[in-house]
């Protein structure tokens, strides 16, 4: 070998040392800056926005403190071959995240779970206006489904998520809910079909918030329509009024119970033609699985659940005890329900 070419192969290897002492120079510093705690002290929520590439997003992160000598999370990011990884969303850092941990979190997506609350009973025009009112959904609302087609539950949700993919959800719970639930029922219901078995799930759960006792208001409700009397549910005179808009700000009368409405189970027979909200699993399955009772009345006890009767006698004695109880509070007239004596004659 020529000595030109000898003293070129000295150059060259001179120059693969230093470039492999560089690598492992910033090999090593990254490695150590991947595990160094973070500067933040406190939780640290940082929006990322769609389409934020790799310098945004460590523009974003380093002015928000959670993240420190950006260029070096820069070069982490890409030694670990995750820049096309990041992904868009909500974080909630904790205090003194490391760059390691904050790079996972984005890789994986892990964005805040905000949640949304559906409680038991509302109408899908209540169930609307909570959707329209929280303002870390996007998008339009769609048509109304029908009453009764919305699984209430607690729903996790991203910010930016659609509103109606969040309706396409609370249906689709809805219908699973039916499937699991509707081949377990007891036999011999007077329902006809599913449908029924909303319709009366949502009366029960307007009826009662006590657990202990949905079984037996079902119950109530069963035997009526077995025997062919009128439920005489309150709760179907006000969506008959409310037009399931909102809850009615004042007492029932004696006139509301004469309105003329299709929902009025003090004026029709049977069922009402649609739910009058949207029921929770607890009430369909206290409709479909009733206790085995022989009540056909109930009305409020005082203590916030019910009074159960079996006769007229037995319950207009459980009226007179109820308003004694509303008497001695000084709060004005009763509306036992369900079952006064029909007001339509």
């Amino acid at each position: 070998m020529s000595p030109r070419a000898l003293k070129l192969l000295a150059v060259l290897t001179m120059l693969v040392a230093l470039a492999a002492a560089v690598a492992i120079a910033v090999w090593s510093q990254t490695s150590a800056f991947l595990v160094e705690r973070g500067p933040s002290v406190s939780e640290t929520v940082v929006v990322l926005p769609r389409g934020a590439g790799l310098d945004e997003i460590t523009s974003r992160l380093n002015a928000a403190g959670v993240i420190e000598r950006p260029w070096l999370f820069r070069l982490a990011v890409r030694l670990k071959g995750q820049d096309r990884a990041l992904k868009a969303g909500e974080y909630a850092f904790p205090p003194g995240a490391t760059p390691a941990s904050v790079i996972n979190m984005l890789a994986r997506g892990e964005t805040v779970a905000r949640r949304l609350t559906v409680a038991e009973g509302l109408t899908v025009a209540e169930v609307f206006r909570l959707l329209a009112e929280t303002e870390a959904l996007s998008g339009e609302l769609p048509e109304p489904p029908p009453e009764g087609s919305l699984l209430p539950e607690t729903y996790f949700y991203a910010l930016g998520d659609d509103r109606a993919e969040l309706v396409r959800r609370m249906q689709r719970g809805m219908r699973r809910l039916l499937d699991e639930l509707w081949p377990a029922r007891t036999e011999a219901l007077p329902l006809a079909d599913r449908q029924q078995a909303l319709v009366l799930a949502s009366i029960v759960d307007k009826e009662t918030g006590v657990a202990a006792e949905r079984g037996a208001v079902a119950a109530v409700f069963h035997n009526r329509l077995r025997r062919g009397m009128r439920l005489q549910s309150d709760p179907t005179v006000i969506y008959g009024l409310t037009e399931g808009n909102g809850p009615l700000d004042r007492e029932l009368t004696r006139a509301d119970w004469l309105h003329d409405s299709p929902y009025n189970t003090y004026r029709i027979d049977g069922l009402p033609p649609g739910p009058i909200g949207n029921p929770g699993r607890a009430a369909l399955e206290a409709v479909l699985n009733p206790d085995d009772v022989d009540y056909l009345y109930f009305v409020a006890d005082g203590s916030g659940g019910h009074a159960f009767g079996r006769t007229l006698d037995e319950h207009n004695r459980n009226v007179f005890k109820w308003r004694r109880i509303k008497n001695d509070r000084q709060s004005g007239p009763v509306t036992p329900s369900p079952v006064k004596p029909d007001p339509a004659g």
